[in-house]
C-alpha cells in the first residue's frame, strides 16, 4: 500500500470511530431522558393512583418534562 492509502484507511478508520463514539453519546442521553421521564414524571403521578392523602407536585412534574425534553433534544442534536 501507498502512503496515501495508509492515509485514506486510517482517516476512514477515526471517522468510524467518531460515528460510533456519537451515536453511544446519544444514546446514552436518550436513555437517561427515558429515565427522568420513568422516574419524576411517572413517579410525580402516583398520588393518583394510591389512596393517600398525598397531593401532586405539579412542580416536579413539569420540570421532569422539561428536563426529559432538554436530554432528548441534545442527544438528537449529536446525531445530526
Amino acid at each position: 500500500m501507498s502512503t496515501f492509502d495508509n492515509k485514506r484507511v486510517a482517516k476512514e478508520e477515526a471517522r468510524k470511530k467518531n460515528d460510533m463514539r456519537r451515536e453511544k453519546l446519544a444514546g446514552y442521553f436518550f436513555d437517561l431522558s427515558k429515565l427522568i421521564f420513568a422516574g419524576i414524571v411517572i413517579g410525580g403521578l402516583t398520588p393518583v393512583f394510591s389512596s393517600s392523602t398525598n397531593e401532586i407536585s405539579w412542580e416536579t412534574i413539569v420540570i421532569g418534562v422539561i428536563t426529559t425534553y432538554i436530554f432528548a433534544s441534545l442527544a438528537n442534536r449529536i446525531l445530526k
